[in-house]
């Protein structure tokens, strides 16, 4: 086998047709300026071209159910593997998506409690027991005395299929009818089912009238009706729900007879396991003003939040049932399973299953996450806790011989636990896997085996090999703008004083989740950092407490606050501005032209042009979006996707207009030699030089250049952009608008995917904002946004129920003399320049 991943003649995106030779079983950082080429090598060349070769080796029915990579613009790739990204797409908003179940600790936790949980009757809690047939006929005939009773065997129970044989058989073994997903269907007519949707099937074996007579018809009934179901039966009286009766579990008191327990009988996403109130959700719903289905406040009086049936949570293991387990932190689950003593014959069965869950358990506390829940929604993560539990759900799964690509894992995660995360990352290496990591930590860099540094800019003017190596034969380049950071000769500067507060924002009695509550004062007129390790409490105290109060106060926004007393000094801001990291659109027609609204300005430039006046073209001539100009062929989307079935679909682009979007009547319109498909071709900074005559435009794409997006297209489809790169469109939007010189911004880790002398522009505009009278809030845990900003709030000491508190509070340099604070060890060594890198 090739010792190298070898890339011949790369050419995806910006990359100039580069030759890569990457050491397999080798952490591997690249790095360089933002848009140098870094993920269009790690993402959409090694990764795509990873995953589509081992994606092509499945079956063609298996290959239809899976979305596949397109083939990278590359000549070939030698010595690669399966390969596995970790990348900065947020992970799933949906409201059944947990931290349980993405890791996958909560599907073996359902394992495992289908295998040696001991059932209890959710009525007495008494154990339950398993029953005879003689019992089960004495129920029914009790139950249903002098009635009609139909008797069915349960044959298929959610799962997927068409099921054409097994009605056929049916029908040859005389049965007349059956019961499909709860619709009676005769056998004889054709029952068409769709193959990719779950269904319950159940045979009529018999309805007989219960009397004196009917006992030796109805003992062959349930004989056959438990030997066709394995064990199980349904009975339906008149005017009645089903019944269920097994061979294995009975409560002998209440007489309420169990399913057989399966992993789906654990689940919140199942309706075998789902509370039937709530449907697993945990929450009502309520119907909003536009007829739309969504989540209330609140809980389900049911399941009490626990999403799941009574049976269920009646199901005990060790005297816990599974939300009660699923609820502890992670660290406490571990220590909890861990304690766990099971018979001998148990253990044999619950020993490999624990292993699964522990593993994981173990890798987010490696992770720095040992305060998160299983039951936690994904919804409620940082972008750097999500990122990690993402991280967390391949690394549990232990694989050897495979390829990861990670898109900056240390976001989100503080400098203490940044040696956690590289010991991990070698432990992957060391099991016999490549890692590829795009990174633009110090630490990290440093601890690489192999670095490659792509540039020497971004956009046309990166894509470039600039050095490569070892740590030292990067330092020893004159050419790369990483080692000259590196090496200390072009650093961000401290900044000579540290700005005095005009006010301060005062928040009493802080005590949503872990907050202990506190009382924090943020100090107006300054740019302040809060920092602490992950789970600290600083997205609860800023989104969830302060900007959703501010919102409701300045806009009416009626959102649900999190717990705190009061807050002072709200007369001193007149507007507050989230700028976090969600997308900036969903569908490929947004892009940064038409977020920032310089498209407008760039239609109406286009409508005043000779050629349009004399056409009478209006500025909507010019939209994509809406009939007219655009291409009708394709409806403005410049592609047509055709459908494949067992290949990946292909985006043809568009025949009639090029992929222009735009019909040839509109592309006959020029301005400086230039029609309004190539201006959204163009870069951010292509665009400038054409454009920065008009006023308007020439501001909108001046700050987008300023925080570093000088590379980026104007017509770049908004799923394409990054999260670091989505909130800085949304942060030169908002630079954009009119100043009241009173406004507060919060930013959540704007630094994601930042490049060193990136970080030190995105500097200079947030100091911009200062020097206007704003105040600006950030949570980030960059060392050197930290160092500059003139007021600093430590939360802490840990994460989850050990942090919450305010450890300390001051200026860069009063946090970095105070011993409390992880992050003031950390701040002391940089503000004395001293190197992080070496202690890795």
């Amino acid at each position: 086998m090739l010792k190298e991943i070898q890339v011949k003649k790369a050419a995806q995106h910006n990359l100039k047709r580069i030759d890569v030779n990457l050491p397999r079983n080798s952490l591997i950082v690249i790095t360089g300026p933002s848009g140098s080429g870094k993920s269009s090598l790690a993402f959409d060349t090694l990764f795509a071209e990873g995953q589509r070769r081992y994606i092509e080796c499945l079956s063609a029915y298996a290959r239809q159910y899976i979305k596949q990579m397109e083939k990278p613009e590359v000549e070939s790739i030698q010595g690669l593997s399966p390969s596995i990204s970790i990348d900065q797409r947020t992970i799933s908003s949906n409201p059944r998506s947990t931290v349980g179940t993405v890791t996958e600790a909560y599907d073996y936790l359902r394992l495992l409690f289908a295998k040696v949980g001991v059932p209890h009757c959710y009525r007495c809690g008494r154990k339950v027991q398993p029953q005879t047939q003689e019992q089960i006929l004495s129920r029914i005939g009790s139950v249903h005395a002098g009635e009609k009773v139909k008797i069915f065997a349960s044959i298929v129970k959610g799962r997927r299929g068409e099921y054409h044989r097994l009605f056929e058989r049916l029908r040859k073994k005389g049965f007349l009818r059956v019961r499909v997903d709860d619709q009676f269907r005769e056998l004889d007519e054709d029952i068409v089912l769709e193959r990719t949707k779950k269904h319950d099937i159940e045979v009529l074996i018999d309805e007989i009238h219960l009397g004196m007579d009917s006992q030796p018809r109805l003992e062959e009934a349930v004989d056959m009706a438990l030997d066709m179901g394995k064990g199980n039966l349904l009975t339906l009286g008149v005017g009645e729900n089903d019944v269920c009766y097994s061979l294995s579990l009975l409560c002998p008191f209440c007489q309420i007879s169990l399913p057989e327990l399966e992993p789906r009988s654990f689940s919140f996403n199942s309706p075998y396991g789902a509370c039937p109130r709530c449907h697993g959700l945990g929450f009502l719903t309520k119907t909003d003003e536009w007829g739309d289905v969504e989540l209330s406040e609140e809980i389900c009086p049911k399941c009490g939040g626990s999403r799941l049936r009574e049976e269920t949570l009646a199901v005990k293991l060790n005297d816990h049932n599974i939300f009660e387990l699923s609820a502890l932190p992670v660290s406490r689950l571990n220590e909890v399973l861990n304690s766990f003593s099971f018979s001998v014959a148990q253990e044999k069965i619950a020993a490999a299953i624990k292993k699964e869950i522990v593993s994981r358990l173990h890798v987010m506390e490696k992770l720095g996450m040992p305060y998160l829940q299983l039951t936690r929604t994904t919804h409620s993560l940082s972008g750097g806790e999500a990122r990690r539990v993402r991280l967390a759900a391949q690394i549990g799964s232990q694989l050897r011989g495979v390829l990861y690509v990670l898109d900056e894992p240390t976001i989100g995660l503080h400098q203490r636990d940044n040696s956690r995360l590289i010991a991990l990352l070698r432990d992957i290496r060391d099991n016999g896997n490549s890692v590829i990591v795009v990174e633009h930590d110090e630490q990290t860099i440093r601890a690489a085996d192999f670095i490659l540094d792509l540039g020497p800019g971004a956009g046309e003017r990166g894509g470039e090999k600039v050095a490569e190596g070892t740590i030292s034969h990067i330092l020893s380049s004159d050419k790369s703008l990483t080692a000259l950071y590196l090496k200390g000769e072009k650093r961000i500067v401290i900044p000579d004083h540290r700005r005095t507060p005009k006010g301060w924002l005062t928040i009493f009695g802080a005590s949503e989740n872990n907050l202990k509550n506190i009382d924090v004062r943020i100090p107006l007129g300054v740019m302040t950092v809060f920092t602490g390790v992950s789970g600290s409490g600083k997205s609860t105290l800023l989104y969830n407490i302060l900007y959703r109060h501010l919102c409701n106060v300045f806009h009416n926004a009626k959102k649900k606050e999190g717990a705190f007393r009061s807050i002072e000094g709200i007369e001193q801001i007149n507007k507050v501005i989230s700028v976090d990291q969600k997308p900036i659109g969903r569908t490929p027609r947004s892009n940064p032209a038409t977020y920032t609204g310089l498209f407008t300005p760039l239609r109406q430039l286009f409508a005043m042009a000779q050629e349009s006046r004399v056409r009478a073209y209006s500025a909507s001539r010019f939209s994509f979006n809406v009939p007219g100009g655009r291409c009708e062929e394709c409806h403005g989307a410049g592609a047509k996707k055709i459908e494949m079935h067992f290949l990946p679909d292909v985006f043809v682009t568009c025949d009639r207009c090029g992929g222009t979007r735009y019909n040839k009547e509109t592309l006959a319109v020029h301005y400086r030699s230039n029609n309004i498909a190539d201006y959204l071709d163009k870069t951010v900074d292509e665009a400038f030089e054409f454009l920065k005559a008009h006023p308007g435009l020439k501001r909108k794409l001046g700050l987008l250049k300023r925080v570093g997006l000088g590379y980026i297209r104007l017509g770049q489809s908004a799923p394409t952009l990054s999260g670091g790169e989505a909130q800085r469109i949304k942060l030169t939007k908002e630079l954009g608008r009119k100043d009241t010189g009173k406004s507060l911004y919060l930013l959540d880790e704007p630094t994601t995917g930042l490049h060193f002398d990136d970080v030190r522009k995105l500097l200079d505009v947030l100091n911009e904002l200062v020097s206007l009278g704003n105040s600006v809030v950030v949570i980030e845990h960059n060392l050197e946004v930290i160092k500059y900003s003139d007021y600093i709030i430590d939360l802490g000491p840990g994460g989850g129920e050990k942090g919450g508190k305010v450890v300390v509070e001051g200026t860069p340099e009063q946090i970095a003399r105070d011993r409390r604070s992880h992050t003031g060890r950390f701040l002391k060594r940089v503000l004395s320049g001293e190197n992080l890198g070496q202690h890795v």
